[in-house]
């Protein structure tokens, strides 16, 4: 047997300078979360909505027709569940009427759809089969087509984007057996050879992986002579010689993704084919991240607004004590629920989305809130929709069918959308990269200060650049437009949440400043504390979205009185989740509970344990990963 594979030795420092390096460090345009984590709520950033060119509007809804007769037709979610693929004639179809290019430009092929488009159509065809809204998104949100269009040569974009648009399904390989979130330690490497690099190594959970035709692949390239080395992407033909689909993984949801382990043996790459320099692969792979991860929370929109209909309808007609269960208000106040947070992550999309085709503002910080803040409250709501269903949520649409109901499958939907909270970022990671951004002002005058490698007078430097940073910008977290009783009055009965949004955003800005001066080299470690202020800020964004898309619709004339309604009854919930996690902010359990954990690890607990059987099955937690030749059978499907 071989020896386990030697996955690079780096201390926590190091993976932290990795991660920090393949950060976007400059902020050229504005951001409007940044300034709401920095207590200023720069309202006219987001306000008046932008909207979208009336091309781009007529070449956008002719799509979502089309688009729509084939989910109506041709995508059957229950047979995939069921049979836990997607079949060859969905994926045929898919290819003919062009929704492989949708983000790709008319000039390859594509159809050339804005980022609102092209996510109002990953949230139709994610409430017919989110096994194939995953598909698509992959393919085009993190695939090969996005890094090429932001990092690739014309040559490159000229040879793999026609392909992309029409016929090549792509998929996108960082994660492996035992690299998750922190890249520094990818073992799969690129050994330069002539005028091509041969990649040795196995990567997991490959989404698309198992149908794919091109593939994005993070490797890391050793450093030599000519070559810088680092973690370098490439664009691999997937049926090169050496490449090995050996498993298609198995979920608890989402049963048809095509997702699956691949082992590369000395494959050949040509340098041509290297997205960038060596080097810059984890600052291509966030960059591509900063809109692709907007698909996802396109998705968990179309998700909330699927249980809205269900629930309207299931409680309407079902009885319980001589009246609809809607009008009791242990049910009724579940259906506001769902209906105000469908508001909101419909808006935090749609604002996002256009944000993205302006290109005005960095949405970084946009986009991940939208992520974090759209996979927690569509699993939330989804949860809720099985509990107003009982017993009819919790089982299969099959046998609701079987039985003579309706096949309603909201088991389904639960158990597709848990993984929205790991996918792209679990919500650990989300806080985490969130947080860093929301204190990169702070840090980027006063991180000296705190770093024990710096020396005195780099410290006294930095403590003069903090003094006046802090001189001019304090003073402003006093006071605010939230004070005055008629500001925003032209949101009419929303400008007071907007008001409490300026208010809050300063007390914000305030709570991470004292925790900092509190903290100081120690605040990355408070990952608690940290993730409570970016989910404050998730709230307070979630909130202005809701109030401008509402204050769009009454200027439209499109339910505008309507979407007062559901903006409030949003606002008035998220002030109750926001002033709660004030609270928790210093009056919480975190240091109990890192007491207890040590306690876990130490093994003092095992007594607790106890009178249980573990149904697990024996082996390592993490699968060996060491490169070579594969084993196994490749089990690579091709789409005709």
């Amino acid at each position: 047997m071989s020896a386990p594979t030697q996955r690079p030795k780096v201390t926590e420092r190091e993976a932290r300078q990795v991660a920090e390096a393949a950060r976007e460090q400059d902020w050229h345009r504005p951001s409007f979360a940044r300034e709401l984590f920095l207590g200023r709520f720069r309202l006219d950033l987001v306000h008046p909505h932008p909207l979208p060119a009336e091309e781009d509007v007529r070449r956008g809804e002719a799509f979502l027709a089309t688009l729509r007769t084939f989910c109506e037709t041709r995508i059957d979610g229950a047979r995939i569940d069921r049979e836990a693929r997607i079949p060859d004639e969905t994926i045929s179809g898919l290819k003919e009427i062009g929704a492989l290019g949708m983000k790709i430009d008319t000039r390859y092929g594509g159809l050339g759809l804005t980022q609102v488009y092209y996510n109002r159509a990953l949230a139709l065809v994610g409430s017919a089969s989110p096994a194939v809204g995953a598909l698509l998104s992959a393919h085009q949100s993190i695939g090969v087509p996005q890094p090429l269009k932001l990092f690739g040569t014309q040559e490159q974009k000229d040879t793999f984007l026609p392909r992309l648009a029409r016929t090549d399904l792509s998929a996108f390989l960082l994660t492996e057996p035992d690299v998750g979130s922190d890249p520094a330690r990818l073992a799969t490497t690129a050994v330069p050879d002539g005028d091509a690099y041969v990649l040795d190594g196995v990567k997991l959970w490959t989404t698309n992986g198992v149908v794919a035709d091109l593939l994005v692949v993070m490797a890391r390239v050793p450093a030599g002579k000519g070559h810088p080395g680092g973690i370098t992407a490439f664009v691999v033909e997937a049926d090169s010689p050496g490449i090995t689909v050996e498993h298609r993984n198995a979920f608890m949801g989402l049963r048809g993704l095509e997702n699956g382990v691949t082992r590369f043996h000395r494959v050949r790459v040509p340098a041509a084919h290297r997205i960038g320099p060596e080097g810059a692969g984890l600052k291509i792979a966030l960059t591509t991240l900063n809109t692709g991860r907007l698909s996802l929370p396109a998705a968990c929109a179309g998700a909330a607004k699927w249980c809205l209909k269900i629930a309207r309808e299931w409680t309407a007609v079902r009885e319980q004590w001589g009246k609809p269960v809607a009008r009791h208000e242990a049910v009724g106040t579940k259906i506001s629920f769902i209906a105000a947070t469908a508001f909101a992550l419909e808006a935090v999309v749609d604002l996002a989305s256009q944000m993205a085709d302006e290109n005005r503002n960095d949405i970084r910080i946009e986009a991940a809130l939208a992520k974090l803040y759209g996979s927690e409250m569509a699993w939330r709501i989804a949860d809720e929709l099985v509990q107003i269903r009982g017993g009819r949520g919790y089982e299969t649409a099959d046998s609701l069918a079987a039985r003579g109901e309706r096949a309603v499958p909201a088991e389904q939907l639960l158990r597709d959308l848990r993984i929205n909270r790991i996918f792209e970022g679990s919500t650990e990671i989300m806080h985490l990269l969130i947080a860093r951004e929301a204190v990169d002002a702070h840090l980027s005058v006063a991180g000296d200060l705190i770093d024990p490698d710096k020396s005195l007078a780099e410290k006294a430097k930095a403590g003069a650049r903090a003094g006046g940073f802090y001189a001019r910008w304090f003073p402003g977290l006093v006071t605010g437009p939230g004070q005055r009783p008629g500001a925003y009055g032209e949101f009419g009965p929303l400008a007071g949440h907007l008001r409490y949004v300026e208010r809050t955003s300063r007390k914000l800005a305030r709570s991470t400043f004292y925790a900092m001066s509190r903290w100081q080299g120690r605040m990355e470690l408070k990952q608690a504390f940290l993730g409570r202020i970016v989910d404050i800020g998730a709230e307070l964004f979630a909130m202005s979205a809701a109030c401008v898309r509402a204050e769009l619709l009454r200027t439209t004339g499109d339910h505008g009185p309507e979407a007062y309604r559901l903006a409030d009854a949003f606002c008035r919930q998220a002030r109750l989740r926001v002033e709660e996690l004030f609270d928790r902010l210093w009056s919480n359990t975190d240091e109990v509970d890192r007491r207890i954990v040590d306690g876990v690890l130490d093994g003092r607990y095992t007594w607790l344990e106890a009178g249980v059987v573990d149904p697990s099955g024996d082996g390592p937690w993490i699968a060996d990963a060491t490169p070579g030749p594969s084993r196994e059978e490749n089990v690579r499907r091709t789409v005709p």
